[in-house]
């Protein structure tokens, strides 16, 4: 064999292994899946989640994109006929149960299923298109040193915020931003009635600073200083008293509304499977200890919640009887009627 033949061989043989390599080296990259995952955790949540989700599942990585609820509800019905998200985790369940009536959610049963409380999941049907994770609440958000310095004293129900001398130190979410906001707002109705709910926020909005887009920032912006209460939910304030704020987490005497975070996969996703393992482990007892960081109720039947230093006693009984159903159905007329009534207080965006 000439010099040339053997140098034409050798080039040959080293391409054929640079082909197999490239091969190779396709394949697991491809065996990599992106899941496009919609939510409306807390930014803090989501590198917990990631890491703990990626690694139980690492052939799987989470994309996020993350907003308000009141955002990713409106951004992924503007995008139910060209759907961008794989899944969502962690977004309220009314948002979801709309979702749902729009034929946007595909049907699935995670992994332990059957440890998950009757009230966290959909019991309409043996195929449920939503599954819940956790319930947060609503709760007040007392700033102790403002207070003293304003003279406005601590509020202990949900009346107390229409006394005058409440008048412009109260901050709470925009209901059609925030999921907090909306479970608020769907409280008053069906604790007062219709009408009595209406005449509620009607002399609420006398004494509002300003309305926030997000659920955690009114709690934020008192423990600031900026206003002596925040209409917020428990986990912001307890979390802010704990770092140190003057800042003092109330549950209103006649009750509180409440959400649940919950977890569903897009219907037409192409990347079912992963979505389905992604829906497994949102499901998973793992899953739920992790949530018992930010919040006290939790979906499954055989995880034990425990409650975070400084988190207000009682949660638990002072959720009101909620018809999610009924405030995912009335949710866009009743959030028409919100801001026709009280935008003009809205915050910049």
């Amino acid at each position: 064999m000439t010099s040339t033949n053997l140098f034409l061989r050798r080039l040959g043989g080293l391409t054929l292994g640079a082909v197999v390599a490239l091969t190779v080296l396709s394949a697991g990259a491809q065996a990599e899946t992106v899941l496009k995952v919609y939510t409306a955790l807390e930014e803090e949540q989501l590198p917990v989640y990631k890491a703990a989700f990626e690694k139980a599942n690492p052939d799987i990585k989470i994309e996020w994109q993350r907003d308000s609820t009141g955002v990713i509800t409106a951004r992924l019905l503007a995008e139910k006929d060209n759907r961008q998200a794989d899944i969502v985790w962690g977004l309220a369940a009314t948002s979801l149960m709309l979702l749902d009536k729009q034929g946007m959610l595909e049907p699935y049963k995670p992994q332990g299923f059957d440890q998950i409380k009757d009230l966290f999941k959909d019991t309409r049907t043996d195929k449920p298109t939503w599954v819940g994770m956790d319930a947060w609440a609503g709760a007040l958000c007392y700033n102790t040193v403002e207070g003293e310095k304003t003279g406005v004293p601590r509020p202990e129900s949900w009346a107390d915020l229409l006394k005058p001398e409440y008048k412009g130190h109260i901050a709470m979410p925009n209901p059609g931003s925030s999921g907090t906001g909306f479970l608020d707002v769907a409280a008053w109705l069906q604790m007062m009635g219709e009408k009595g709910g209406w005449d509620y926020m009607d002399k609420l909005h006398q004494n509002i600073a300003t309305y926030l887009h997000s659920g955690s920032k009114p709690c934020k912006a008192a423990a600031a200083g900026e206003y002596v209460v925040g209409i917020s939910f428990a986990y912001p304030g307890v979390q802010l008293k704990n770092q140190g704020a003057p800042i003092e987490v109330i549950l209103p005497k006649e009750g509180i509304g409440w959400d649940m975070e919950a977890t569903s996969i897009m219907k037409g996703t192409k990347n079912l499977e992963a979505a389905k393992k992604l829906a497994d482990f949102a499901a998973s007892a793992e899953a739920n200890k992790m949530y018992n960081d930010s919040y006290q109720v939790l979906a499954r039947k055989d995880v034990e919640a425990k409650v975070p230093e400084n988190y207000p006693a009682d949660e638990a009984n002072k959720l009101i009887k909620n018809d999610f159903y009924w405030a995912a159905e009335h949710r866009d007329s009743i959030l028409a009627e919100w801001q026709k009534r009280y935008g003009s207080k809205d915050a910049p965006k």
